[in-house]
This record gives C-alpha cells, sequence and structure tokens, in this order.
C-alpha cells in the first residue's frame, strides 16, 4: 500500500530526460484585439499576498488534424480574444504609491505567446507524472531582469515534439487567479480556439472581496502571521531550503489505499464529527507522517499546524465564475503527541472543522485581517492539492491534455497532491510529492508505511 513512485531525483531515472534540447524559435505580443480605455482594477487582500507566478504544462499527443502550428495559430487567435473578457491580463501589476496596495494597470500592453520546439519525441521524455526539472523549459519565464511594472501576467509557450505532439506552458502571476478560476480561463481559451464562445463568462469584480468599512476582525486567526513593523515582507518560506539539500519522492495511493484509509478511520474509535472523504483522510495520513519526522529531534509536546486551501466562494454567496483568488488556508493544529496517539479518525475530525471553521463569516474575519495587518499564512506545511481542480478534463480542438501539471519547486514547506495520469483508468488515485532533507525523508517514509497498514 502506498507504493513509492520514483527515486528521489539525484538517483532519477535514465528514462528520465532532464535537458529537452528546447528552442524558441518566436516570442509574440498578443494585443486585444479593440482599443479600451486604460483603467485600474482593486485587488482584493487574497490577492495582495499572492504576487508569484504559477507555472504548469499541459501535454498533447499528436492530432493529425492539429499540427503543432495549426495549434499555435489558434491559440494566438483565442488568446486575443480572451483579451477582451479577461483584460487585466494585457496588463500590468503596479503597487500604488498612495494607497501602498498592488492594483492591476490595465494598460493593454499585451500578453505574450511562444513558440518552441524540442528535439525528442514526447513518449522519450520518460514518466510525465514524474516531476521532471527539464518540464521548466516548457515555459517561458516572466522575465525576472525586468521590473514590476513591464512584466506581462500571463505568458503561454507552445513546444512541439518531433512526433507531432506539444505542450502548452503557462505561466501566470497567481495575483490573476486561483486554481479553479485558472480552470475556467482555460476553458474559455479552449473554446475560443473552436471558434465557440466562452464557456463560462468571467465575473471580475474583485470588491466582491473588498474588506469591510471599517475591518471587523472577529475570530482569531492563529493561521496568520503578522509582519511586524520595520520587517520587510519575506520572499520566501522560513521553513524553506535550497533545492539541492532536499529528496523528493512521489508516493502513490491507488484507490484501494484511499478505501482502506477511509475504512481504518470509521473502524475502531470513531469521531462523529469527522467527515470521512478522500481528501480528508489522505490529509489527515500526510499530516501525521510530516508532524512525526520533522526535526532532528521528536518533541512529543510540539504542536504541528497543518494548512490546507477551502474554496470560499459558496460560503459568500460569490459566483462560482469569479475569476481572481477565492481561496484561504484552513488549519488543523495539535501536539505531536496526540497526533501520533490518537486513531485516524480523530485527526480527520480535525482536518473536518478547519474546513467547516471556514464560515461566511470566518472568511470576511480573515479578509479584513489582511486590511488591518501585514502577513501571510502560519503553519509548519501547507498540502497544496491538484487532486480535483481538473486542469486534464478541458476540451480543447485538438482533444484534452495527455497530463496536466504544476512545473514543480521542492519546497519543504509543501506537499502536493496531485492525480495520476489521463486514461490510466485510475482518475481515483492520487500522488503525494514530498520534499524533504535526507533523514527526515527517512522517517517520512517509514511512518506512510507504517500507518498506512
Amino acid at each position: 500500500m502506498g507504493t513509492l513512485y520514483q527515486s528521489p531525483i539525484k538517483s532519477s531515472s535514465p528514462n528520465i530526460i532532464q535537458d529537452l534540447k528546447v528552442i524558441i524559435h518566436d516570442t509574440f505580443t498578443i494585443l486585444p484585439p479593440e482599443k479600451t480605455e486604460p483603467r485600474s482594477m482593486f485587488l482584493s487582500n487574497i490577492d495582495q499576498v499572492l504576487n508569484f507566478n504559477v507555472e504548469t504544462v499541459h501535454f498533447f499527443v499528436a492530432n493529425p488534424d492539429f499540427p503543432p502550428q495549426l495549434v499555435a495559430e489558434k491559440l494566438k487567435m483565442a488568446l486575443t480574444k480572451a483579451l477582451v473578457p479577461y483584460d487585466f491580463l494585457a496588463g500590468r501589476l503596479r503597487l500604488n504609491p498612495d494607497s501602498k496596495r498592488f492594483e492591476f494597470d490595465c494598460n493593454g500592453a499585451g500578453a505574450r505567446f511562444v513558440v518552441g520546439s524540442s528535439e525528442f519525441e514526447l513518449s522519450e521524455i520518460g514518466d510525465l507524472v514524474y516531476p521532471n526539472p527539464g518540464f521548466r523549459q516548457l515555459v517561458q519565464k516572466s522575465y525576472d531582469n525586468v521590473a514590476m511594472h513591464d512584466k506581462p501576467l500571463c505568458i503561454i509557450q507552445l513546444t512541439s515534439f518531433q512526433c507531432g505532439g506539444f505542450a502548452i506552458g503557462v505561466a501566470t502571476n497567481h495575483a490573476t487567479f486561483d486554481g479553479l478560476s485558472f480552470k475556467t480561463f482555460l476553458a474559455n481559451l479552449g473554446s475560443l480556439a473552436g471558434d465557440k464562445p466562452l464557456a463560462i463568462t468571467p465575473c471580475n469584480d474583485r470588491h466582491l472581496l473588498a474588506a469591510r468599512s471599517p475591518p471587523q476582525i472577529e475570530f482569531d486567526h492563529p493561521e496568520l502571521l503578522k509582519i511586524p513593523e520595520g520587517v520587510d515582507f519575506p520572499t520566501t518560506s522560513v521553513f524553506d531550503c535550497p533545492e539541492g539539500q532536499l529528496d523528493f519522492k512521489i508516493f502513490n495511493l491507488t484507490l484501494k489505499d484511499i478505501e482502506h484509509l477511509k475504512k481504518k478511520a470509521k473502524d475502531g474509535p470513531f469521531s462523529p464529527n469527522a467527515k470521512i472523504t478522500g481528501f480528508n483522510v489522505v490529509a489527515a495520513h500526510v499530516w501525521r507522517c510530516k508532524a512525526l519526522s520533522s526535526g532532528s529531534e521528536y518533541d512529543p509536546e510540539r504542536v504541528s499546524t497543518v494548512l490546507y486551501a477551502v474554496d470560499i466562494r459558496s460560503r459568500l454567496d460569490m459566483p462560482s465564475s469569479y475569476a481572481g483568488n477565492a481561496v484561504l488556508s484552513a488549519y488543523a493544529s495539535a501536539k505531536c503527541k496526540e497526533i501520533e496517539e490518537c486513531p485516524l479518525s480523530k485527526l480527520v475530525e480535525m482536518v473536518t472543522e478547519g474546513n467547516k471553521r471556514m464560515t461566511g463569516d470566518y472568511a470576511k474575519s480573515v479578509v479584513d485581517w489582511g486590511e488591518v495587518n501585514k502577513g501571510f499564512p502560519n503553519g509548519e506545511f501547507l498540502i497544496s492539492s491538484w487532486w480535483r481542480l481538473g486542469f486534464a478534463d478541458v476540451e480543447y480542438p485538438w482533444g484534452k491534455p495527455r497530463y496536466s501539471c504544476p512545473v514543480v519547486y521542492h519546497r519543504k514547506d509543501i506537499i502536493l497532491l496531485f492525480p495520476d495520469i489521463v486514461g490510466a483508468d485510475n482518475d481515483n488515485e492520487v500522488n503525494v510529492l514530498v520534499a524533504l532533507p535526507h533523514k527526515e525523508m527517512e522517517k517520512f517514509e517509514a511512518l506512510f508505511h507504517k500507518f498506512m497498514a
């Protein structure tokens, strides 16, 4: 149960080609089809703390009716059309000198479109599920040496393989989308590429998540950490490690494994408030392993806090088509001694309670907290789940992706959940990507299998 998917990267499989030999042929600035009046776009307090890039790659097998050159033309056309309902994607991020807040300058400066090719066939680059560092070549960077107000907010790269297959790499500033709204954007891009209308009209009114006036912080928020006056906002997590110091492994949980965890949570001492779902049991299991493997010495009195994302659209009666970030960090906390000794159902109950805690009133309090304080989520680690976002379900004229994945930068404080490859008859399986220092990884792996038994 809970089989290891691959070896650590430092002894990676010879079947993994890490240098994809990508050559960039053309770079285009994609402008909106019609000139619009420049405007400033308000960004919520959730958007404010997300000034960093999110990079994803979407792989497609060869389709004789859609060679990569044709796909590139259709994507360019689709992106041009998309810059009408998503006009902010043609803008730039700027810091308003008066309000000291980030905002989108919707100035029509344009998105980017990049065309490249690899000398390999898609089948040669290895298992797509394995987070290959070479995948970074499939996504154009947002020009790190360029000033913030000149950086494009959206860059799409089409990379063709020798077999006729191709990859679409997308880099967006996280302030533009969360996972759900990014899937909507992809669905709209696919629809426009097929000369169809938008699949879903986006709601761009970010004032829906504006703080109240005056702010009303009605709850304690231990999941948030205030930055003291005079201290610069950190650019990296205190838990982060240089990548070379981390091993990474992928633990594959099959449908049978997940059902086993659910049964284990239901059997024995059962917590009546535990909601036995696939995510909750996997999150509880991962939390236990991470908490008990952290640090050089085990401290039973140390408190471990796990963070995990909760969508707040329905909790605030917002439209599901809201195009900004509408996700907050729920949390569960306990001493390591309790985490080690309590039944799985108790951990599931704590994860459940974290989700239930995120009511509409609580979410408003978090947004208002961000109005008063300068800070960020505070926990031992974050479970970032791409498991059921459904990027591989998006329909394009040339078909659905063979696989969609984030470009992974291994961090000790983030454990990633992501689905298995499409069409492998394993739609409900989940892969758990863990990056830890070597000694902690040994502990985590041993605990992962011990608590699966």
